[in-house]
């Protein structure tokens, strides 16, 4: 294992000890008090607490009124599920690959484990393109080097999988050398967000 590796996976360790802890959709609005009922259309969203990710769900009308939390880093729009409902398999793809966006400048652990795993879904779903990966050195550190996946979106995921190649973007997403158990844990981490079965 080059020394890299250790270094980073030193980080990558975190990931056993230090879990976010997502709140799960409470059928209220964050920002109101009022109650969601089942059906009812709600903005989802992902507030900056510090270096963490907090769930934060408001109302469409608290929304619509400019009544939203500070630091906002990302948000979608999620429908209230009915009791014992099955929660649905995927989120919308645009909103996964958004987050992959959002995510480029990352440098917490554990936001570079999402994106990279993030990428796994979407690479499943066909949605991205592996074209190639990169050894960087790393600034400061010599001889240390990490690898980068080069991938190409494509152009509309409206269109799933039969949709054209986006070749004029480029997207680069490092790689954590997660372990088999991380990318589960991270899985299980980023379905609780996002509040779908991933």
């Amino acid at each position: 294992m080059r020394a890299a590796d250790c270094a980073y996976n030193g980080g990558m360790s975190q990931l056993n000890s230090q879990t976010y802890d997502f709140e799960k959709p409470t059928g209220q609005c964050a920002m109101t008090g009022a109650v969601l009922a089942p059906g009812t259309e709600y903005i989802a969203s992902l507030v900056e607490d510090g270096e963490e990710l907090k769930r934060v769900d408001i109302g469409c009308d608290a929304w619509d009124a400019g009544n939203r939390p500070e630091a906002i880093f990302s948000y979608w729009k999620a429908v209230v599920p009915e009791p014992n409902q099955k929660r649905k398999m995927f989120v919308d793809d645009e909103v996964l690959l958004n987050l992959l966006r959002r995510l480029e400048d990352a440098e917490q652990p554990q936001r570079i484990a999402f994106r990279f795993v993030l990428m796994l879904i979407l690479m499943r779903k066909k949605l991205l393109r592996y074209d190639r990966t990169e050894r960087r050195e790393v600034d400061g550190d010599a001889g240390a080097s990490e690898e980068w996946w080069v991938l190409t979106p494509k152009l509309d995921v409206s269109k799933g999988p039969l949709g054209k190649w986006n070749d004029a973007e480029t997207l680069e997403v490092l790689d954590p050398h997660l372990n088999d158990d991380q990318v589960r844990e991270v899985t299980d981490q980023l379905g609780e967000i996002l509040n779908a079965e991933l």
